[in-house]
């Protein structure tokens, strides 16, 4: 799992898990803890949290609240610092049986770091913060430039990282007559040339960044274009969008992060339908390429595979049922599970050890160097690659 892909479908499995989960009051807590956080502060604060649980009306509540602050506090003893990026502890009764208690402990550590911190006691777990790294939970540089100023930033999820802040000493064009014009706009263009070449040389701190998507590069007026087309820039920066903005600076940033969101959306969506696009018509002409969980799992240990596709939240079992009375053992491969099913016996088979087949697929796919790309369900395209093609296929090497 030491993996970007592998990482971010973990991630989504679990916040997917945790959706279904639901309170049989405002008894399920979500501790979200930002990256450098005092742990001991934490700690006092869920203590006095357990003191005031013990003013809640209903007893069966209360205790639910107080049993799930002492699995927290617990919880956080484990720990010497928060972990880098943050983490997101979840607890409370998940039963949903009337007098069955099942207290249980979940947590997060996001592939980002998270910005936000709080304590929440509700009937369901605050999962929107979490959620929100979904949507781009890759690193993208920022560059936002005019004639005086320019910002170098990296966004990575939701967080903004200031690299750099540079300041033009480019003079202004001033018109005079006859020479004097003409050496005032040549010094105009040398200056201008040098404040790029510093603007280029900072942007080189994205070709450090592990797993950069693009750079996106916006400003009030044309100097932002004129930037672009001058290219100081390193040629292995892929220049993903440019976008108008009032401001420069900090202000500028705030504004390129709004529009920021169409250019990654759109990115990331043109880069989709290209995708499935090229498979379905690889398919269509019988070439090389497979769809199916047990094909492309043929493909996957005969080593054929050259790129695994898999629509995201999908979530494939192989479970294993079976029927009390007669002993009969069955297994299948299942989308949704069901706890029982009809047996020839005419009993129930019970359903038994079930594992989750997808992250096989991701692991062995991981293991042989394959890329791994995920299909939302948001897309058209998404939407076709999951009903006609089972959510799940690969491109073929041969």
């Amino acid at each position: 799992m030491s993996t970007e892909s592998k990482v971010l479908f973990e991630f989504k499995k679990s916040i997917a898990k945790l959706r279904d989960y639901s309170g049989r009051g405002t008894e399920l807590i979500s501790l979200y803890i930002t990256p450098g956080y005092p742990l001991s502060d934490i700690a006092g604060k869920l203590r006095d949290e357990y003191s005031q649980a013990s003013n809640i009306k209903s007893k069966s509540t209360q205790k639910n609240v107080q049993a799930a602050l002492e699995k927290l506090l617990a919880f956080l003893k484990t720990f010497k610092k928060v972990p880098d990026n943050g983490i997101a502890i979840f607890s409370g009764n998940i039963s949903q049986y009337e007098g069955q208690v099942d207290v249980q402990l979940f947590f997060i550590e996001p592939p980002a770091p998270l910005g936000t911190q709080f304590y929440r006691c509700e009937s369901k777990f605050v999962l929107e913060p979490l959620e929100d790294m979904l949507e781009h939970t890759g690193t993208y540089g920022l560059v936002v430039i005019d004639g005086k100023d320019a910002t170098i930033a990296v966004l990575k999820g939701k967080l903004v990282k200031v690299l750099r802040h540079l300041h033009s000493t480019a003079q202004q064009k001033v018109h005079k007559g006859g020479q004097s014009a003409a050496r005032y706009q040549r010094i105009h263009e040398e200056t201008t040339e040098k404040y790029y070449q510093r603007v280029g040389e900072a942007m080189d701190a994205f070709m450090e960044i592990k797993n950069l998507h693009g750079v996106i590069v916006g400003g009030p007026g044309p100097v932002k274009e004129d930037f672009v087309k001058a290219k100081f820039y390193n040629y292995q920066l892929k220049i993903i969008g440019v976008v108008d903005t009032g401001y420069s600076e900090e202000h500028g940033l705030k504004e390129l992060l709004e529009k920021a969101e169409d250019v990654l959306k759109e990115q990331e969506g043109v880069k989709e339908k290209k995708l499935v696009s090229e498979f379905i018509s690889i398919i269509a002409k019988e070439g090389l390429a497979v769809y199916g969980l047990e094909e492309t799992q043929k493909a996957l240990d005969a080593k054929r595979a050259s790129k695994l596709l898999v629509t995201e939240g999908m979530e494939i079992y192989d479970c294993v049922y079976k029927c009390p009375t007669c002993g009969k053992e069955v297994a299948k491969s299942l989308e949704e599970k069901s706890e029982s099913e009809p047996c020839e016996c005419g009993s129930h088979r019970k359903i038994g050890l079930c594992h989750l087949r997808i992250v096989d697929l991701v692991e062995l796919a991981e293991s042989q160097g394959i890329p791994v790309e995920y299909i939302s369900k948001e897309t058209d395209e998404g939407r076709q690659f999951h009903a006609s093609f089972k959510g799940v296929g690969a491109f073929l090497r041969y």
